[in-house]
C-alpha cells in the first residue's frame, strides 16, 4: 500500500510517500480500506520530532480516519465487510488501509459522507473529554473558546451550542470571527484588535465564564485566570503560544479555580472506548439532526500530504482532510 512516511524531523516537506506492507487485522481489530484521513496539530508536532508515537505504534502518521471495513479480526462481532466506518487509531492513518481496534471505530454517521466522517474521531473525542468531562461544562453554562476557526474550536463551539451553554470564542480576523459566530457563538474576538478579557467581562455582565478551552497557554494563562467565573474551569489542550507560566495562586484560590488539561493519544484502549461510546450516544443523534457538522476549509490527495501540513501551518478555518484513491 501507499503510505505517508516522515522522512526525517522538519517542514512539511519531509512528508514523503511511499510503499508500507499492507496491514492486517489482528485479534479485536478492523482493518479499513482508508477513504480519508484528518489531519491534525498532534500530527504536526509527531512531524517535528516532538511527539513520537506511543510504543509499539506505526511511525506512519494520522490519528484519524474514515473508509469501509475490509477485513475483521478474531473476537470482533457486530461490523461486517463493507461497513461505513471512523476511527480514532494511535497512528496510521495517512495510508491506503488501516487498522484499528473496534471499540475505537463507530459507525458513519447517516447522512454524511465518509470525507466529513474523517474530520470527526480526533477532534470530537478530544472536545467531547476536554470540554465536557474535564471542564464539566453544564447546559447554562457560558464558555470561552479560544482559537474559535480551528477544526477543534469550530467543534466546540457547535457542541457547546448544542448542550445549551452560552459560547463565547476568540479568531484572529473579522472573516473567522464571523464563521463562528454562524457557527453557533454568542460573540467571537478578533484578539488582534480587541482585548478578549475586556469584552468577556463586559459580555458577561462582569460574571465571567465558567469554563475557557485554551490551546494558547502563555501569554493568555493571566487572562483567563481573570476571564473566570467563580468556580471556573481552565481546561489546557495544547500550549502553542508557551509551555511555561507563572501562577498567581491566590487569585486561583480566590476564584476557586480548577486548572486541567489532558492528551488524547497515550491514553490506553479502554479509555478510548469509553469516549467512543459516550460521543456515539451523545454527539451523532445531533450530527445526525443536523445540529453540529463537520467543517472542513481543504481537501489534499494522500499524496499531497505535504501540501496539507503548510495549509495547517498557515491560516484556515476548520479541518484539513486527505483523501486517498
Amino acid at each position: 500500500m501507499i503510505a505517508i512516511e516522515i522522512r526525517e524531523p522538519g517542514g512539511p516537506e519531509v512528508l514523503v510517500p511511499v510503499e508500507r506492507p499492507r496491514p492486517t487485522a489482528a485479534a479485536g481489530e478492523l482493518l479499513i480500506k482508508v477513504t480519508a484521513a484528518g489531519v491534525n496539530r498532534p500530527d504536526v508536532f509527531q512531524r517535528l520530532g516532538r511527539y513520537p508515537p506511543p510504543p509499539g505504534v506505526t511511525d506512519i502518521p494520522g490519528l484519524e480516519v474514515s473508509g469501509v471495513v475490509e477485513a475483521i479480526g478474531s473476537g470482533v462481532t457486530g461490523w461486517r465487510a463493507g461497513d461505513a466506518v471512523c476511527a480514532l487509531v494511535a497512528g496510521g492513518g495517512y495510508a491506503e488501509y488501516c487498522a484499528a481496534p473496534s471499540p475505537q471505530c463507530l459507525p458513519a454517521p447517516r447522512g454524511l459522507d465518509l470525507v466529513a466522517a474523517a474530520a470527526i474521531p480526533e477532534t470530537f473525542f478530544t472536545v467531547w473529554t476536554n470540554v465536557f468531562e474535564r471542564g464539566r461544562l453544564q447546559a447554562g453554562e457560558s464558555i470561552l473558546i479560544h482559537g474559535g476557526s480551528s477544526g477543534i474550536g469550530t467543534t466546540a463551539i457547535q457542541l457547546a451550542r448544542a448542550r445549551g451553554s452560552r459560547v463565547f470564542a476568540t479568531a484572529g480576523s473579522a472573516e473567522k470571527c464571523a464563521a463562528c459566530e454562524r457557527l453557533g457563538a454568542e460573540h467571537a474576538v478578533n484578539y488582534r484588535e480587541t482585548d478578549f478579557l475586556v469584552q468577556v467581562r463586559e459580555l458577561t455582565g462582569g460574571r465571567g465564564v465558567d469554563v475557557v478551552l485554551d490551546m494558547v497557554g502563555g501569554g493568555y494563562f493571566a487572562k483567563n485566570l481573570a476571564a473566570l467565573n467563580t468556580g471556573g474551569r481552565i481546561v489546557y489542550i495544547a500550549s502553542l503560544g508557551g509551555g511555561t507560566v507563572e501562577l498567581p495562586i491566590g487569585a486561583m484560590m480566590m476564584k476557586r479555580a480548577t486548572i486541567t488539561g489532558s492528551t488524547l493519544r497515550p491514553r490506553n484502549a479502554d479509555e478510548k472506548a469509553r469516549l467512543a461510546g459516550e460521543v456515539e450516544r451523545v454527539v451523532w443523534p445531533w450530527i445526525e439532526a443536523g445540529k453540529v457538522k463537520t467543517v472542513i476549509d481543504h481537501t489534499f490527495p494522500l499524496a499531497e500530504a505535504a501540501k496539507a501540513h503548510a495549509l495547517l501551518d498557515s491560516p484556515h478555518l476548520g479541518k484539513v482532510v486527505l483523501t486517498v484513491g
